[in-house]
């Protein structure tokens, strides 16, 4: 595949479809009924479609394309924690002033803002949060805060990247795993993991875990003043709707976490030690549609492979290569949501996975119950 280079207006233009969600928020608020369902439709089913319309794209952008020639690509990731914020907070306001919503309303309509907040609020930090400037940092923090789960940065950069597809990854989904057991583990796990992360960090630096530069403050700061705002727009129902999509989103989150890595392990090497991270430990997918609005989130083995590569940079691996999903990941996420229709779609392919990469191990018994040792100096 040639390479190309992505800079300009009209290649970053498709990567602007997440701007269609922000006009269904204010339907779905004025007019109240079944509209929030335009939202979820949007996301899931739509995106599904245009993929069948639009088909693949395994076409690769020239990687060493310079920063600056992406300015309308990373502007979609710049300007969306203000539009998300006005989204949510402006939504708690009016929703808990007018009187023409009722309670199953609401809730349908927090459930829409946060399929908005997970879906492409949750894709854009992860962008965000891996890049160097100050800016982008703290602007996927705020997207972080927005939903209450701001530990995801520590868990995401320090914990994922290192240990992904190892017992020490809460994210890396355990064959034959549903997702709602894998979705309670991670809701219980993933905080004290980070916790632990950032501790032994500033450990090794010789601090206390209750330094200052435990970004845990920071987290606790931008959650804490999210909340506060909620409360002041809204009272107790304001703060009780500001949960609700939290959790939706976080949910949204979690099931594409659950995609990514389902049943695809490093092999354990004896004494607590793994090989390295490879292309064949992550699902892809150059479903076009979907790479549109989730920012090439699909091509997940390059992301593993260059942390802090720009999103239109990333690279398209091969089958030879990568696993590749049926589906995109809209629609794998749906299929997830019913654990044994997932089991029937995946395992076949985990189990034809291991084959291809593994013929040499006999007992996958380990693996699938998470029961080999920690990664040495794991964090």
């Amino acid at each position: 595949m040639n390479d190309s280079t992505p800079g300009g207006l009209l290649p970053a233009a498709p990567f602007w479809m997440s701007l269609g969600t922000l006009p269904l928020i204010v339907l779905a608020a004025a007019w109240g009924g079944f509209w929030w369902l335009l939202l979820p439709g949007y996301a899931w089913f739509l995106v599904t479609a245009l993929d069948g319309l639009f088909g693949t794209d395994e076409s690769n952008a020239d990687p060493t394309t310079d920063t600056q020639a992406l300015f309308w690509h990373r502007a979609v990731t710049i300007v969306w924690f203000p539009l998300q914020f006005a989204a949510i907070f402006g939504a708690i306001w009016y929703a808990t002033q007018a009187g023409h919503l009722s309670g199953w309303e609401k809730l349908g309509l927090f459930f829409g803002i946060g399929v908005l907040s997970g879906t492409i609020g949750f894709v854009y930090a992860h962008e965000l949060v891996h890049q160097k400037t100050v800016l982008e940092r703290w602007l996927g923090d705020l997207l972080l805060a927005s939903v209450l789960y701001s530990h995801f940065r520590t868990e995401h950069l320090l914990v994922h990247h290192s240990w992904v597809s190892t017992p020490r990854d809460a994210v890396t989904a355990r064959y034959n795993e549903g997702f709602w057991r894998f979705f309670a583990r991670v809701l219980r796990d993933g905080p004290v993991s980070a916790w632990h992360a950032e501790r032994r960090q500033l450990a090794r630096a010789g601090r206390s875990a209750w330094d200052r530069r435990n970004p845990f403050w920071r987290y606790a700061l931008l959650q804490g003043a999210m909340i506060l705002l909620a409360l002041a727009l809204g009272g107790i129902q304001g703060l009780a709707l500001f949960a609700f999509q939290a959790l939706v989103a976080i949910w949204q989150l979690e099931v594409v976490n659950y995609v990514e890595h389902y049943g695809l392990t490093r092999k354990h090497l004896g004494d607590g030690r793994y090989e390295h991270i490879k292309p064949h430990h992550s699902w892809n997918a150059s479903h076009r549609a979907t790479n549109w609005l989730l920012i090439n989130l699909q091509r997940h083995s390059d992301h593993h492979t260059r942390p802090d590569r720009r999103f239109p940079l990333l690279q398209t691996h091969g089958a030879d290569q990568a696993p590749q999903l049926p589906l995109g990941y809209p629609a794998m996420t749906v299929l997830a949501m019913v654990p044994p229709l997932w089991r029937r779609r995946m395992n076949p392919r985990v189990r034809a996975w291991r084959k291809r990469f593994y013929p040499e191990i006999a007992d996958w018994q380990p693996y699938n119950r998470g029961e080999l040792p920690m990664p040495r100096n794991a964090l």
